[in-house]
């Protein structure tokens, strides 16, 4: 059994003025299968929810083409009203298609009715960060995001989302972002297979700008896995808890969403994401994405 530390690990981080705590908790895996419909357990769902706020987290990260709208629901269900420490980090820029894909929908009225979404299904009045879902299901996809972010910059100075971000960006999109707005987080692909954003979460670091990296298991090698695999045997650890674990030691703007519908899961995530890992162990690691 995992034993979970006396608070979370990693810390806090700023996100403008929002404190939250680095380890926070991804709500897209409380849909169903490919993340359509409702979840099989509708009060597992909720006791999850509930569970991360017991645990001390205070960043949930969901976006309302969950399920569609039912992470979202689910949320309010099990939190609201929400403690003035909780802060939900949404994201427009997707929806979802009767296929389960993720055409893009960025155009102004596609965003302002997303936001919309957002504030009824969340029952909130204004929205703590929203942040700019770029490219596609395959990756980033170069060009220009300024008529999709203006319009969330007006949407802001309306009063309806206090801050914002960037996500599935490339590192010139959130240098035009940034150009037209200030900030606060960018979240893409990242981990210890995946490094091509390194110099990016340097810059942001910095600049006080998260990092939120998603996928913290995605696109190994078999070659890399076995790697992971073997420093996680050596540390009597499962390789999620390394790479977390990795990802939060790697630089302290990195703020973690690992997602899971099981409160057991969601334990061990937490438990595994303190685990210390020493300079032979972090040399040992750098080498799987070099």
């Amino acid at each position: 059994m995992s034993t979970l530390p006396a608070s979370l690990p990693g810390g806090t981080w700023t996100l403008g003025d929002l404190t939250v705590t680095r380890f926070g908790y991804g709500a897209m895996q409380l849909a169903g299968p490919w993340v359509m419909g409702p979840p099989a357990d509708h009060d597992g769902a909720l006791a999850v929810l509930r569970e991360a706020v017991d645990l001390g987290i205070t960043h949930i990260d969901t976006a309302d083409a969950y399920g569609p709208h039912i992470t979202n629901r689910l949320i309010r269900e099990a939190l609201h009203p929400y403690s003035d420490s909780l802060h939900i980090v949404t994201k427009v820029g997707a929806t979802r298609d009767e296929q389960g894909g993720w055409p893009p929908a960025r155009k102004p009225d596609d965003l302002r009715r997303a936001v919309r979404e957002n504030l009824e299904n969340l029952g909130l009045d204004v929205l703590d960060l929203v942040n700019l879902r770029l490219g596609d299901a395959q990756g980033p996809v170069p060009g220009s995001l300024a008529e999709a972010f203006e319009t969330l910059v007006d949407l802001q100075k309306q009063g309806l989302i206090r801050h914002l971000g960037v996500s599935n960006a490339t590192p010139e999109q959130v240098a035009e972002a940034r150009s037209i707005a200030p900030i606060v987080s960018v979240q893409n692909m990242y981990n210890l297979a995946h490094r091509h954003d390194d110099d990016l979460i340097d810059e942001l670091a910095e600049q006080g700008i998260a990092y939120v990296p998603f996928f913290p298991l995605g696109g190994f090698t078999p070659l890399q896995s076995s790697v992971l695999t073997a420093v996680a045997a050596r540390l009597n650890a499962t390789p999620m808890s390394v790479a977390l674990a990795w990802l939060l030691q790697r630089s302290p703007n990195i703020l973690l969403i690992p997602g899971t519908s099981s409160v057991a899961h969601l334990r061990e995530n937490v438990a595994g994401a303190g685990l210390p890992l020493s300079d032979v162990d972090l040399a040992e690691l750098d080498r799987i994405g070099r």
